[in-house]
């Protein structure tokens, strides 16, 4: 594992594998890196890959105050340890990332993202912002388990669902990434796509959602991703749409990584 030091002195660890143009993975909710390590041998074949830990999360730091400014920061120095210039991939959240990072200017080529969280709804979008108001009360007074279940519940798990995780070996792991909850729905804004923002992107853009229903987002809805991936390939001048058939929320990286790297590499669209 590797570390670069972002602008605010906040140590940010990477997983670096392959060579040829770079590729960031970029992470979602409660993850660590973790759920795109997967993706870095089936990539490095292409890419050189780099697998980071966003900050708050595994051995990142996380200095105070939190702002979406500070994570556009640690992967601007991610991007300059690759090279200066960087592909991304963002899944779920971290897709809203990597937009926001094209959107700012950083130093991208092109951009993929996959069932990014927002949402076309306005009583899901109200729904999005009172558990906002919720997660930050409770993690403000410290129930980190608290602030777990908020998010389950968000995303439609039942309350048998949230006890059995209570129980499960990987509850306090998701405890100890309770607060960067916060931090993933700062990078959501108010829930809905940013269409302004989204429509200054200039590099191409892959708008991707899985062809299978996810049972544990089953509360968001059929066709909530889609619905966000539409209105996102809408605002975006240059965007691809594509539903990688097979694949729920959590994709299998064998049937991804060729998507992915006909992308990154201008064979596909």
């Amino acid at each position: 594992m590797s570390r670069v030091t972002s602008r605010d002195g906040t140590s940010i660890t990477f997983d670096r594998a392959g060579g040829g143009p770079a590729v960031v993975l970029v992470g979602g909710g409660l993850d660590e890196g973790a759920e795109n390590a997967p993706l870095m041998p089936q990539l490095a074949e292409h890419f050189t890959v780099y697998n980071y830990a966003r900050r708050g999360r595994g051995g990142s730091g996380d200095t105070p105050p939190y702002a979406v400014a500070r994570e556009l920061e640690d992967l601007a120095a991610i991007i300059a340890d690759a090279g200066g210039t960087a592909h991304l991939f963002g899944a779920s959240s971290g897709g809203a990332l990597a937009l926001e990072a094209a959107a700012a200017g950083l130093p991208v080529g092109r951009v993929a993202v996959y069932e990014v969280p927002y949402s076309t709804d306005d009583h899901v979008v109200a729904a999005f912002r009172e558990y906002v108001r919720q997660l930050h009360r409770v993690l403000a007074e410290g129930r980190r388990g608290a602030a777990v279940e908020l998010f389950m519940r968000l995303a439609g798990a039942g309350e048998d669902d949230i006890a059995a995780a209570r129980t499960a070996p990987v509850w306090p792991g998701l405890e100890a990434l309770a607060p960067t909850l916060a931090h993933d729905a700062a990078c959501l804004g108010d829930g809905s796509p940013p269409l302004d923002r989204l429509a200054t992107i200039t590099q191409p853009v892959l708008v991707a959602t899985g062809g299978l229903p996810d049972p544990h987002t089953g509360a968001l809805g059929p066709g909530f991703f889609d619905a966000a991936a539409d209105a996102i390939a809408a605002a975006v001048p240059n965007a691809e749409r594509r539903v990688v058939d097979g694949q729920t929320h959590v994709t299998d990286p064998v049937v991804l990584a060729p998507v992915l790297t006909a992308f990154f590499t201008g064979r596909s669209g």
